[in-house]
């Protein structure tokens, strides 16, 4: 805003507003096609970061519905290996809220989680059912940690950066362009111009400021949380 409104303050000291009013028509018909572009090139990387993040806060739940069902599926296994399973899973969903989140916002994972993923797997794998029932067990079993596992890679592969510096590139060019354009329209009135160009300047580092902390999923103001897990370790049961 404070560049802006020195850009604007130098263009009016040096170019008069006289010499510029001549060329409002022309101005305007090429700021007319410029705003839309730019409209829509904003709209268009709103809308994709938004989609990652609800994309990304729905990847939870899933994970945790998956780690639900291995919890849930352990408690019907014999002893001692289902209450070893149901230690793991406890573990895994404390590990991910309490250790993981906070490092995703760095974009970084926690190897312990993931070695809980991979003991759960073994030992699920171990279980050697005997009877029917103990076999639709295992598959239940199997199936819930892979959903595990297949949700968990699709929320580490959601924690890096979504906007590439390329659109970056793209959208900071474009503002610079937009703003510019607006200096070249000469109005009698300095102080309405002044507001004009500075109320379009706060729009704009407004709508980039929301990219920037939509950027992360599990960083910045609209960053997802760890709701999912908490709800599943809110209504468990007293362990084996």
């Amino acid at each position: 805003m404070a560049v802006t409104a020195l850009g604007l303050w130098l263009v009016q000291y040096f170019v008069p507003h006289p010499r510029r009013e001549t060329h409002n028509d022309v101005a305007g018909f090429i700021f007319a096609g410029v705003g839309v572009l730019y409209a829509v090139l904003l709209a268009f990387v709103v809308i994709a970061v938004w989609g990652n993040v609800d994309a990304a806060r729905k990847t939870t739940f899933k994970e945790a519905d998956a780690l639900a069902g291995v919890y849930w599926v352990s408690r019907s296994m014999p002893l001692p290996l289902g209450a070893e399973i149901e230690r793991n899973t406890l573990a895994y969903a404390h590990t991910v809220q309490d250790t993981e989140w906070p490092l995703m916002a760095d974009q970084e994972s926690s190897p312990a989680a993931t070695q809980l993923v991979y003991q759960i797997r073994s030992e699920v794998f171990s279980y050697q059912p005997t009877t029917p029932a103990q076999q639709v067990l295992f598959d239940h079993a199997v199936t819930r940690i892979e959903d595990l596992a297949s949700a968990r890679r699709e929320r580490l592969n959601e924690v890096g950066d979504l906007v590439p510096p390329i659109l970056w590139v793209a959208l900071i060019t474009g503002a610079v362009l937009m703003i510019g354009f607006t200096f070249l329209f000469g109005l009698s009135n300095t102080v309405a111009h002044a507001l004009m160009v500075l109320s379009m300047a706060a729009l704009v580092a407004l709508s980039l400021i929301l990219i920037k902390e939509m950027n992360y999923p599990f960083g910045g103001v609209t960053k997802v949380e760890p709701t999912a897990f908490r709800v599943f370790l809110e209504r468990l049961p007293p362990p084996r």
